[in-house]
C-alpha cells in the first residue's frame, strides 16, 4: 500500500482529508513549540501514566517546577482555559 504524502488526497470518514488537517494544524511552529512544552513538563514533573500535569498559573508554556503540579485528567480537566486561569479571585 502506497504511503500518503502531502499532495495525496487521503479522505478518511465523511471525506476528510487527514493529511492535509495536519499540515495546517500539528505541523505549525507554534504547535510543535506548544507539543515539546508539554512533553518538557511531563518530564520535568515525573508524571506516571493517568497522570496531567496542571500548569498553576494557566501558561503552558511557563515550566518552572514552581507552576507545576500533578492532577488527575479529571481534574485537570476542570480548569479553566483563558487568560485568567492562574489568577485567583
Amino acid at each position: 500500500m502506497k504511503q500518503p504524502t502531502k499532495t495525496s488526497v487521503m479522505p478518511g470518514p465523511a471525506g476528510r482529508n487527514y493529511r492535509k488537517e495536519y499540515d495546517n494544524y500539528h505541523a505549525s511552529p507554534e504547535q510543535k513549540q506548544k507539543r515539546a512544552s508539554r512533553n518538557a513538563a511531563r518530564k520535568k514533573s515525573n508524571a506516571k501514566v493517568g497522570q496531567d500535569v496542571h500548569h498553576r498559573n494557566g501558561n503552558p508554556l511557563d515550566n518552572r517546577a514552581s507552576n507545576l503540579a500533578l492532577s488527575s485528567p479529571r481534574a485537570n480537566r476542570s480548569f479553566p482555559r483563558n487568560k485568567s486561569a492562574g489568577k485567583r479571585v
